[in-house]
């Protein structure tokens, strides 16, 4: 697979997973605001942190298979060259 192709799958399903992980945040917030018995609110917000987290991982890695991806078409020159600002 290449590296263009791992960045188009990875930064929009990072994304989602972002999002769903946000999402079970909220749900286990309600819970506890519901106060239902501590372990399970806990639980529930222990694993959607670890959703949020694994979103972050997921999208970090599209992050830097876009960057292999400029610097194999571009060139690693060009990559530099770009975040040096000109006077």
């Amino acid at each position: 697979m290449t590296h263009k192709k791992k960045w188009l799958l990875f930064a929009p399903s990072g994304l989602m997973i972002i999002g769903f992980g946000t999402c079970l945040i909220q749900w286990a917030t309600a819970l506890q605001r519901k106060q239902v018995p501590t372990g399970e609110w806990v639980a529930a917000g222990t694993l959607a942190l670890g959703v949020f987290n694994a979103g972050l991982c997921v999208f970090g890695r599209g992050v830097a298979e876009g960057v292999l991806h400029e610097i194999r078409e571009k060139g690693p020159s060009a990559v530099v060259a770009a975040e040096i600002p000109q006077e």
